[in-house]
């Protein structure tokens, strides 16, 4: 491994950065405290934020000994194109980046994520990055997701192109993240406080001469020490509390774009500068006030937007810390109830715990003994304990509410409910809706088109006076006044909170366009079983066809579905247990979707499914007997039909006030079933649907909903998840009855994680308000700006007003946005 300096003597006496040698800024113990990584049990400071990724890089591979080791320096991270070769140690180290033969995906975390304009701005970089095909980075959550090609890109790649912007970057760590961004809180609260401090300070000193102008009883001497007084008091805002600013712009200018922070970061210094020159000169304006003022307003500002990228972010938040670090493991169990305290990722498929009242459960598991309630609030939304006993499954994050059990391992802990759970919210975050971008690009083209009219404001006034004395406050108070950043902000802040909202409510948006869409709707297709019904139907009847005993047939029907999760399936082999079931196994097992099983049992060939499908091998199908509301599943064997199972499936209760819902709002409500074409019709006249088709196998459907589209419909499509993924993926926006297992198979843009189908039309509801709200916040944004940057560019504005009103544009863009975290 290449180095570049030894260590020797000549390495600098005066605390040299731990990784590269450099000196360390004079400032480290004030401003850049945050540049320590821990190696080996002991904090060691570096000199940038990029020593201090690679470090920190290095020392999550488990690769501290290269410190040990080491016979020379790395080289400086420090104005390198590239970040040193050691990062190279996490190109590819993790399987799980496998996204296809010759694609790779990740996600990392950003440090220094300020506003809006760092997403811009980091976005941008990485899609000029050779090899990059996607890069979004999620402002609530602060994660990047990035898509790459292995041969043309590595991860080292990607964190060396946001180290050369000035942002420092690492593999995705939960605690490390949750420390940076408590850092980055406390960061911003002194660099607040700071500026509120400088501000109330240069008031007093500025207040007397705004007094005294009038009258002219301040005499020069006193004047001139004031306006030192304020350029020392102002300096603290300038060094300390607007570094975000400058790091900003200067990060911006580096990577040769216009970020959101230039007009910002020229404003102030345009004011400060021209206060500056007018203290020496002794005459002129000072506008030290307005500095410091306008500082302390967009601090307070971007805390408030912070605060709501908290907010929004926090149900995620609460899923990822819900998952335990630890279980008690009963290694020999039954034999001893000895636990020993193991990490919850080494829990293996089988493994017995214990799990304690109190404790979260570590991975999905089946009770062995005892009895408990679960709280599974952060699942599925549900706030009253479920009660479960033996036999009984139980997903992973789930709180034991009750009294201790021992339960078996089923999953493990990476690939539990919860765990699928987060990597679908991650997914939800990972890309943005098409009215987030076109907010994003039109804020790009605004800032270059901000600083060409603020020049031309700057020209005009110039010429009008002939001097810079009434063009200088103009140009600055132009800069001052606009707000690209809630333009940004419109869009993504309220689509968080809005997310989080339903999230809290039990529905997982997993999709970009999901609430965009679904408010465009046209028509709402909705599936049966499972969906507009319970989905855990009962076996109501068994009618006998042939020669063959009613409870023989329910014993081959039952070996057949053994092995399916079909609900119609559990539903012949909970009433075969319940009727004493023979464990009689099936060969040669086909399925086949929307029709059913083929089979042979005892040395004979049985087909279990619809009518037409065991007529291939039965015959001429029999005169159907549908019981009042029953679905009918038939039994046939080689030239002869056994038994018909009549299965009864009961309506959910909030069915009816889902459909009357989407009715009442304009949409054309369709009930598209592989259920028999009668019993699909009954039920839709129950529910008072028009369209009604059944008998539809799963590629019936995906037809239909296409046809829909092809005359120019918007489709929503709701299913059950299980055998609808195709036409849930090709809906226009989809939602799926999640549950357990199923949940990372979930192709919907949206998850009932509570079971509830009433939960679509509360997403709808939302889904209005968040569209409402967005179009509000832009059309305030883009009239706020078309108002005041004109406004300023006349004289009617001065710098402190043109900071007052910056501040307040994006203040009431935020608090419009939480407004979706309260339930309508």
């Amino acid at each position: 491994m290449p180095h570049t300096k030894p260590l020797n003597d000549a390495v600098p006496e005066a605390a040299p950065c731990f990784h590269c040698g450099q000196p360390l800024p004079h400032t480290i113990d004030t401003v850049d405290a945050a540049w320590t990584v821990r190696i080996a049990g002991v904090a060691h400071t570096m000199c940038c934020p990029g020593c201090a990724a690679v470090a920190q890089t290095i020392v999550d591979l488990g690769q501290e000994n290269y410190y040990r080791d080491r016979t020379a320096y790395a080289a400086s991270a420090e104005g390198a194109q590239q970040l040193p070769p050691e990062l190279q140690l996490y190109d590819n180290a993790d399987p799980r980046f496998a996204l296809d033969e010759d694609s790779r995906e990740s996600t990392f975390t950003v440090e220094g994520i300020r506003c809006a304009a760092c997403v811009w701005l980091i976005e941008q970089r990485l899609a000029r990055l050779p090899g990059v095909d996607s890069a979004q980075l999620n402002v609530a959550t602060e994660r990047l997701y990035v898509r790459w090609q292995k041969e043309r890109c590595q991860p080292g790649d990607i964190l060396g192109a946001l180290h050369t912007i000035g942002y420092a970057a690492y593999p995705y760590d939960l605690d490390r993240h949750t420390d940076q961004q408590r850092r980055a809180a406390k960061t911003l609260g002194r660099q607040l406080f700071v500026a509120g401090l400088s501000m109330m300070q240069v008031m007093m000193y500025v207040a007397p001469s705004y007094l005294a102008a009038e009258d002219g009883t301040l005499d020069s001497d006193m004047a001139s020490l004031m306006r030192w007084a304020s350029l020392l008091l102002t300096l603290p805002a300038i060094l300390y509390s607007a570094l975000p600013f400058w790091r900003g712009a200067w990060a911006g200018l580096r990577a040769r774009t216009l970020g959101m922070d230039v007009p910002v970061a020229l404003g102030i210094a345009a004011a400060f500068g021209a206060s500056v020159i007018a203290t020496f000169r002794g005459e002129g304006e000072v506008w030290f006030d307005s500095v410091t003022m306008f500082i302390f307003l967009l601090l307070c500002s971007r805390f408030l937007e912070l605060r709501a990228r908290r907010k929004a972010g926090a149900a995620l938040e609460r899923l990822q810390h819900a998952l335990p670090a630890a279980a008690s493991l009963l290694e020999n169990y039954p034999a001893s109830s000895a636990a020993t305290v193991v990490r919850a990722a080494a829990l293996a498929v089988d493994n017995v715990i214990v799990i304690k009242p109190g404790e979260a459960v570590a991975a999905d598991c089946v009770i062995l003994e005892g009895r408990t309630s679960l709280d599974l609030s952060l699942l599925s939304g549900e706030s009253a304990p479920v009660p479960k006993n033996v036999g009984d499954a139980i997903a992973g994050g789930a709180i034991n509410a009750g009294s201790m059990i021992i339960a078996r391992v089923t999953r493990k802990a990476q690939d539990s409910t919860l765990s699928d759970l987060i990597k679908l919210i991650n997914r939800a975050g990972g890309e943005k809706p098409r009215i987030a971008l076109w907010a994003d690009r039109v804020a790009a083209y605004f800032v270059a088109g901000l600083l060409l009219f603020a020049l031309a404001a700057f020209g005009v006034w110039f010429w009008l006076d002939g001097s810079a004395v009434r063009a200088w406050p103009i140009a600055i108070a132009v800069l001052v006044v606009s707000c690209p950043c809630a333009l940004s902000l419109a869009t993504p802040t309220a689509l968080a909170a809005a997310t989080d909202q339903l999230l809290r409510q039990g529905v997982l948006v997993t999709g970009p366009q999901t609430l965009e869409t679904l408010h465009r709707t046209t028509h709402v297709v909705l599936d049966k079983t499972g969906t507009l019904t319970w989905g855990r139907p009962v076996l109501q009847t068994t009618q006998a066809l042939g020669a063959m005993r009613a409870d023989f047939c329910l014993q081959v029907a039952a070996a057949l579905e053994a092995g399916s999760a079909h609900p119609l399936a559990r539903a012949i082999v909970n009433a075969a247990d319940a009727a004493g079931r023979e464990h009689w196994s099936a060969a040669a097992l086909t399925e086949t979707a929307g029709c059913g099983l083929e089979g042979t049992v005892h040395h004979r060939r049985y087909r279990l499914g619809s009518a037409q499908f065991v007529a291939g091998i039965a015959g001429l199908p029999p005169a159907r007997e549908h019981a009042d509301g029953a679905t009918p599943v038939y039994l046939g064997a080689e030239g002869q039909w056994l038994a018909c199972f009549h299965l009864h499936d009961g309506l959910r209760p909030d069915a009816q006030q889902t459909v009357d819902y989407f009715r009442q709002a304009g949409k054309t409500v369709v009930l598209v079933s592989g259920d028999d074409d009668v019993l699909a019709r009954r039920v839709g006249d129950q529910l008072g649907i028009e369209t009604t088709v059944g008998g539809y196998l799963p590629a019936d459907k995906l037809n239909f909903v296409q046809q829909l589209q092809r005359r120019g419909c918007v489709v929503a499509m709701i299913g059950d998840g299980i055998n609808d993924a195709a036409v849930l993926g090709a809906a226009d926006v989809s939602f799926a009855m999640g549950s357990g297992a199923a949940l990372a198979q979930a192709h919907a843009d949206a998850v009932l994680l509570n079971g509830r189908l009433g939960a679509v039309a509360d997403c709808a509801r939302t889904a209005e308000r968040t569209m409402r709200i967005i179009r509000q916040n832009l059309g305030w944004a883009m009239l706020y700006n078309v108002t005041a940057i004109p406004a300023a560019a006349i004289g009617l504005l001065n710098p402190w007003l043109s900071g007052v009103g910056m501040a307040a544009s994006s203040a009431v863009v935020v608090l419009n946005a939480l407004r979706l975290r309260r339930k309508a």
